[in-house]
């Protein structure tokens, strides 16, 4: 399973701010407005014509999703994830897809998505031209690719969503709010300190960064080798949104104010070595509930075994597609797994040539558990293009 090598990001250290935090509130609900086709009238100087055509597109997209999802499959969601399971959440791999964790644990206190995606300048959507709006727009809705049908993407997309004039990612897990119920409160964007702390970056801090690639004559460069490198800092690398849940009819606002964090990071053994801030960051959260789907087999790679031992030592349960962790890791740490749907071999043909022994060990714990029904796709299909669902906790 050949993996593209990592290129860093720049680690080098930002001197001490004077100023707080830079607060991108506004422009995040800008964007859940015009890109994420949430209520709301449109500024005046936006373009409303372009904005109405694209969330035509968008909104009969998410209209079947939340059908799909959030009406016909939350009771079997709701129904299997334990009550005592933990409000923190992390979603190694997840990419853009704030909207599965969102489905399967809609009471998430803290949300951290991590992939190679990074998170997006929020700013231009203040001074898009009408023309970059509509080709921005139009490359939006095409770079979110499966995400609003079956909640995930192919990496051409993901490449690709790193050369929009709009923030791709950032406009993902608004779709994802805005299809859950939910709005943005506040929006700001950070680093890893050595510790694993966040350090949230200032308009100074930005600038700085800016300042510094532009002398070097430097370009922001991807976590993936082979993929596009984005067009923006890499300021606007990792970002948090806190989001509330709307006010349902007839009940009153939820006073609860929930975290989501997406952390630009890859997930590779030699990564991972060389900057282990993440792991520092996530150690420090304890137990966890976990969401691992679409996954590309990465787990079943002996050059993923960090995160996959972070994984097995801070799961208190965890909900995967064959892409999560392989049976023969989660039975040797003390797991239990239990399985949904129907699984005969791996989607993608270089994870079943490649990872045959632990294709056969999910094959045979499907055998092995009772047949359990599964309502609706959640992940990769099989390579009879079945769904199927498990479930990972200690003994």
């Amino acid at each position: 399973m050949a993996v593209s090598p990592a290129t860093p990001t720049s680690t080098a250290a930002i001197a001490p701010s004077t100023s707080g935090p830079a607060d991108f509130t506004a422009q995040a609900r800008l964007l859940t407005r015009v890109a994420a086709c949430g209520e709301g009238p449109l500024p005046p100087a936006m373009d409303e014509r372009t904005v109405t055509a694209h969330c035509a597109n968008i909104g009969k997209r998410m209209t079947e999703y939340r059908q799909r999802y959030f009406e016909k499959a939350r009771p079997f969601f709701a129904s299997l994830v334990p009550a005592a399971a933990p409000k923190t959440v992390v979603y190694p791999f997840g990419g853009g897809d704030l909207l599965s964790a969102l489905v399967a644990f809609p009471d998430a206190t803290e949300i951290t998505t991590i992939s190679l995606e990074l998170a997006g300048d929020p700013r231009r959507i203040d001074t898009l031209t009408r023309p970059q709006l509509a080709r921005s727009l139009s490359a939006l809705r095409a770079d979110i690719g499966g995400l609003l049908s079956v909640g995930s993407n192919t990496s051409l997309n993901l490449s690709s969503s790193q050369r929009n004039e709009l923030p791709a990612q950032v406009s993902s897990f608004l779709m994802g709010l805005v299809a859950g119920g939910y709005e943005p409160v506040s929006m700001r964007v950070f680093r890893l300190q050595p510790d694993g702390s966040v350090r949230y970056l200032s308009l100074e801090d930005i600038a700085a960064l800016e300042a510094e690639a532009a002398g070097k004559r430097a370009r922001t460069k991807s976590l993936k080798g082979s993929w596009l490198s984005p067009n923006f800092s890499e300021a606007f690398s990792n970002v948090e949104i806190q989001y509330r849940r709307l006010a349902r009819p007839g009940e009153a606002a939820d006073p609860i104010v929930r975290v989501h964090r997406h952390i630009a990071w890859n997930l590779s053994d030699a990564y991972l070595t060389d900057h282990p801030e993440l792991l520092a960051h996530l150690a420090a959260k304890g137990k966890v509930t976990m969401l691992t789907k679409g996954a590309s087999y990465l787990l079943w790679s002996g050059g993923f075994s960090k995160i996959r031992d972070y994984m097995l030592q801070h799961l208190s349960w965890m909900l995967s597609d064959s892409t999560g962790i392989p049976p023969a890791y989660a039975s040797a740490a003390g797991m239990v797994q239990e399985t949904y749907g129907r699984f005969t071999g791996a989607f993608l043909e270089g994870a079943e040539l490649h990872g045959q022994k632990h294709s056969n060990a999910f094959r045979a714990l499907w055998q092995q558990n009772p047949k359990r029904a599964l309502p609706v796709r959640f992940g990769y299909v099989d390579l009879n293009k079945q769904a199927h669902l498990v479930v990972t906790r200690p003994r």
